[in-house]
């Protein structure tokens, strides 16, 4: 059986992607492959939109954010952290395990912060010195308003460092204009990859900071790589075949334009989001929606472990399922990447089939049909 990814990571590969990661390994101290560091290097920061320096080390997405709270915080210092989903709380673990003291926003799952939340906080804690954020939730698809995040923690001074794994080289992002003192990404989302590639954008003011701080690093050592980047090259080995393939990517991403890419993923995003509200289906996402995914509810009469199961074993369609107390009651569908208007119509339709094998009422192709106009007026 054909089978079609449209999980929110990992995300399909491009076949010229894929083939460029299946040639011979280059040695990564040869001149060639500095060179192919190099250029990459320099089109992350296009992607980042930023003229900071961006680190590319063997990683997947927790790693980097590890690598993050190693590098930036020095022992017992106040951060303050968004937690809206699975991925907040990653950083709110993250940042426990090496002795930060945290002060933690709770965000009703599905919902957006308020950033006058974040200011009211830092108003009582003036001493908070990092705040955490995830630009995407993937877990709900929510999107944070960073820029205006941002404009308020400059008022106080804080750093602000985001997860965008799962938004850069997919939705709007802007590290210079919007001041963002940390930024990463990971290889299995809009790059288009395999995991295990991760990125890192670090501002000049954030480098200050991670030269000072005193937690003990090793491979997680942005100093080290820092250094190792002046001389086109990384620390430790890096995973060749990789770098090579995100080469290729960019140069997709940038054949395409990156801002049309982010085009790209939001009429698909609107697309999906009018389809499934056309079968009868509700959002769970109900403000701030992401281009990369959409989540919704399952229907009551619906057992939703089985609706997932049956996409993928009888159509040969993969979506994703809710994450912690939302397994079973909300799925995911990744438009994310390397993603069509005719892969959402194969989505939607394999939807539209489980849907009525599980016994919904629902008249076959209306959702289909609403891709099909929104692709039409778009």
């Amino acid at each position: 059986m054909k089978k079609y990814l449209y999980t929110p990571g990992p995300t399909q590969v491009p076949l010229e992607v894929a083939i460029e990661g299946l040639y011979p390994i280059m040695h990564h101290r040869s001149s060639g492959f500095s060179k192919i560091f190099d250029e990459v290097c320099a089109d992350l920061k296009d992607i980042f939109k930023t003229k900071a320096d961006v680190l590319c080390f063997s990683s997947t997405g927790t790693g980097v954010m590890e690598s993050v709270v190693v590098n930036l915080l020095a022992k017992n210092e106040e951060v303050l952290i968004v937690r809206g989903g699975k991925f907040g709380n990653r950083w709110v673990e993250l940042c426990e395990t090496f002795d930060a003291n945290v002060t933690v926003i709770d965000i009703e799952w599905g919902k957006s912060i308020n950033p006058d939340q974040i200011e009211k906080i830092l108003n009582k804690k003036s001493n908070i010195k990092h705040v955490f954020l995830t630009h995407c939730e993937t877990s709900t698809g929510v999107l944070t308003d960073i820029k205006r995040i941002s404009e308020i923690t400059r008022n106080y001074n804080s750093f602000i460092i985001v997860d965008a794994i799962t938004t850069i080289g997919a939705q709007a992002f802007y590290m210079d204009e919007w001041k963002i003192d940390v930024a990463i990404a990971a290889s299995h989302k809009g790059f288009m990859l395999p995991p295990g590639l991760a990125c890192v954008a670090i501002s000049e003011r954030a480098k200050r900071q991670i030269m000072a701080t005193n937690i003990p690093r090793y491979y997680f050592d942005f100093r080290k790589m820092l250094e190792s980047l002046k001389k086109s090259t990384t620390t430790y080995t890096p995973a060749v075949s990789l770098i090579r393939s995100l080469k290729k990517s960019i140069e997709i991403i940038k054949e395409e334009g990156l801002e049309n890419t982010w085009l790209r993923h939001e009429r698909l995003a609107m697309a999906t989001r009018e389809a499934v509200q056309a079968l009868g289906l509700e959002l769970f996402t109900k403000e701030n929606w992401s281009n990369v995914l959409t989540a919704v509810k399952v229907p009551e009469t619906i057992n939703g472990i089985k609706l997932i199961e049956i996409m993928k074993n009888k159509y040969g369609v993969i979506i994703a399922g809710g994450q912690a107390h939302l397994k079973g009651k909300i799925f995911r569908i990744g438009h994310l990447g390397f993603i069509s208007d005719f892969d959402i119509i194969i989505v939607i339709s394999a939807l539209e089939r489980a849907l009525v094998d599980l016994g919904m009422n629902i008249k076959i192709g209306s959702g289909v049909t609403r891709v099909q106009e929104v692709f039409t007026d778009y």
